[in-house]
């Protein structure tokens, strides 16, 4: 999605006419090989074809291919005409339990213009992502009272998340002031207001769009120079707004997103003045893109793992034909300078915690050398968790690489240049996204700016250092492979622990991971900040987070757990633990905490429910595998029970249980 439009061919629009004139007449199955010829010229077929396409297959009766080319539609661009045509499909064939969701979320808009065409833009987004949504819409410009009565129809539909889309006539700032600092101060407290009182009668997170400035400065250039003018107060109040936001309230900044297609383009007066339409039609895809990208880092659908093939994707040339001196890559040469500009934005992916790894047909020896003695690498070795070098299909690698990193195949996304490598990882593996790269390097950045999977919900320590994190992985895996005995291997590992009650300081990454993880998660509840904060004031809740340091790495905060005391029973509600730290007794140490408290608090027994998903099959013994007795099952869902009157508190002898972390940091990014 996002790509340049494609340009077809005159053959391929002969083709294209061909299919038109059978679809008139009445020739459905023909007119659908004509246009699947026309559309496998081409990587990115044009939006109108594959809606034409999708069209053909609802008349024979055929939803999955119907479903594939309406999506396939919109990866041509943000073309507000291909959209409508898509949202038209929405209700019939999107509804009800289609296989392809992976989320569903209750979603309420309350806007200040009129969002019938947003809402609409934003369903097809959200789908595009793998999200069903359940939509509601505040009635035009009524955001506020929707917000204020407590017997609004928005607190009766209970939404998962709140949007508050607003544009900058809402804004209460005058064109200008003498005193700036108290109108800013004014009016960013009026709507702290509006998300206070949300959270205080509402779980539902906010996702609220900031505002684009207006086009029309009267002041001119001068109001640059203003800190009164409106111009100015409209800058610093959206900064003052994410500032406030916290871990609360996600954010879009529509400034940035005007900013890259034009404010005329973003603001179309005249069906402002026609039907209030404060982002013009043309936009509302983009907006609807960005903010369903929001959404789904909300819900835990953000990709983790960037697969980066080497040859012209790196640098210019082939490092085994061209040699170090050969291939292009440094200052002096415009495509060299591309590869730079390319390296160094990937390295700003890693540093937001992308993992990037390396899937490339070539000697092992030479792309190693490349990283490790040419003067114009930004990319190093120790910046990659896992190096895969070889002239096996890259497919079989990327199976590999998640094999060693212990992540889903879906949380990966592969960037190659060459077409044909691409279109064999979506034939063999369409779980991995796989993004079409133009043929100019220059524009590699922006093509991969575009892709919004790489969108986080916060930023967190762990974060940070989650690249070192992974190749940490990496080496243990050898070391497993070496061990005598798996007790061998878990002491050799000399891991350290600490585990700790919930505490604002780690709240972001604990909302982070119960977003995000699904494999070893025993119900998959996601519960947001607003109710962790809660369950940090009942008294009744016991909640734990662990921290794991082993010989080659602090992994961070990668464990939590959820429990609440109900007469004589401690009932487990969550239990999750990351992907990275399987197979390490992490498990283990947190249940020897949980029966400790169990008893210091005179329960009787330890509960446990275990609910089946897609991707947590790898869980569905653990409580069997401690001792647990199973009580009740039901459609898979099982219940399990730990009778402290009779069986010993749980015990770990692998991992050494410590107040603090010899390296653990003192402050934490959000």
């Amino acid at each position: 999605m996002g790509t340049a439009p494609s340009q077809p061919t005159s053959t391929t629009q002969q083709v294209i006419a061909q299919g038109d004139e059978l679809r008139k007449a009445g020739q459905t199955q023909q007119a659908i090989e004509a246009y699947l010829q026309a559309a496998s010229s081409t990587e990115v077929p044009e939006a109108a074809l594959c809606l034409k396409i999708a069209r053909c297959y609802s008349q024979i009766g055929d939803d999955d291919n119907v479903r594939h080319w309406a999506m396939a539609s919109l990866d041509d661009g943000d073309d507000f005409l291909t959209w409508q045509g898509v949202t038209g499909l929405v209700k019939k064939y999107f509804a009800g339990s289609w296989s392809g969701f992976q989320r569903q979320a209750r979603v309420a808009i309350l806007g200040s213009y009129t969002t019938v065409q947003f809402k609409q833009m934003l369903a097809v987004a959200a789908i595009k992502y793998g999200i069903q949504l359940e939509l509601y819409e505040s009635d035009f410009g009524q955001y506020q009272q929707d917000i204020v009565d407590p017997d609004s129809r928005l607190y009766r539909f209970d939404p998962q998340f709140v949007i508050l889309a607003t544009h900058a006539g809402e804004v209460h700032l005058p064109d200008f002031t003498d005193d700036p600092t108290a109108a800013l101060e004014r009016e960013t407290a009026r709507w702290v207001g509006l998300w206070q009182r949300l959270r205080q009668r509402s779980k539902a997170k906010i996702i609220q769009h900031n505002f684009a400035l207006e086009e029309a400065v009267a002041m001119g250039h001068l109001a640059t120079r203003l800190a009164g003018s409106r111009y100015n107060m409209m800058q610093q109040l959206n900064h003052r707004l994410a500032m406030a936001a916290g871990n609360d309230v996600a954010m879009v900044d529509c400034q940035r997103l005007s900013s890259l297609i034009g404010q005329w383009r973003w603001f179309d007066p005249k069906y402002w003045n026609l039907s209030k339409q404060a982002v013009s039609l043309q936009a509302l895809p983009l907006l609807a893109r960005h903010t369903a990208a929001v959404l789904a880092s909300e819900l835990g659908l953000s990709r983790k793992c960037l697969v980066l093939d080497l040859d012209n994707t790196l640098w210019g040339g082939v490092i085994g034909e061209d040699g170090m001196g050969g291939i292009k890559l440094g200052q002096g040469s415009p495509v060299g300078e591309a590869y730079i500009a390319f390296q160094e934005y990937l390295l700003q992916l890693k540093n937001k915690g992308v993992i990037l790894t390396v899937n490339s047909k070539n000697n092992d020896a030479d792309a190693r050398e490349v990283f490790q003695k040419h003067p114009e690498m930004r990319i190093k070795l120790d910046d990659i968790a896992v190096f895969v070098a070889n002239w096996q299909p890259k497919p079989q690698n990327v199976q590999h690489i998640a094999k060693v990193l212990n992540i889903g195949i879906d949380s990966m996304v592969f960037v190659d240049d060459n077409p044909v490598e691409r279109q064999a990882m979506r034939q063999f593996l369409p779980q991995v996204d796989t993004i079409v790269m133009p043929t100019d390097p220059s524009l590699y950045v922006r093509t991969l700016s575009n892709y919004l999977l790489f969108e986080t919900s916060s930023f967190t320590r762990e974060d940070a250092a989650r690249a070192q994190q992974y190749h940490a992985r990496a080496q243990i895996a050898e070391l497993e492979q070496s061990a005598g005995s798996i007790e061998d291997f878990y002491r050799s590992l000399q891991m350290k622990a600490t585990v700790k009650p919930f505490d604002r300081f780690s709240l972001p990454r604990i909302a982070q991971l119960l977003g995000k993880t699904n494999q070893f998660n025993l119900t998959t509840r996601r519960h947001g900040a607003g109710e962790l904060e809660k369950f940090m004031a009942d008294p009744a809740c016991v909640h734990y987070a662990l921290t794991l340091r082993d010989r080659f790495a602090n992994h961070g905060l990668v464990s939590l757990i959820i429990a609440f005391k109900r007469g004589d029973i401690l009932d487990i509600d969550t239990w999750l633990m990351s992907c990275r730290v399987i197979g390490r007794t992490v498990e283990a140490e947190l249940l020897s905490q949980l029966t400790h408290q169990a008893l210091a608090m005179g329960c009787k027994t330890i509960q446990g429910t275990y609910i089946p998903t897609a991707k947590n099959a790898m869980v569905q013994d653990i409580f069997a595998k401690f001792g647990f007795t199973r009580t009740a099952e039901d459609h898979g869902t099982t219940v399990w029970q730990y009778d402290l009157t009779r069986q010993a508190p749980i015990t770990n002898d692998f991992i050494e249980k410590v107040g603090r972390l010899d390296d653990e940091a003192d402050t934490q990014t959000n």
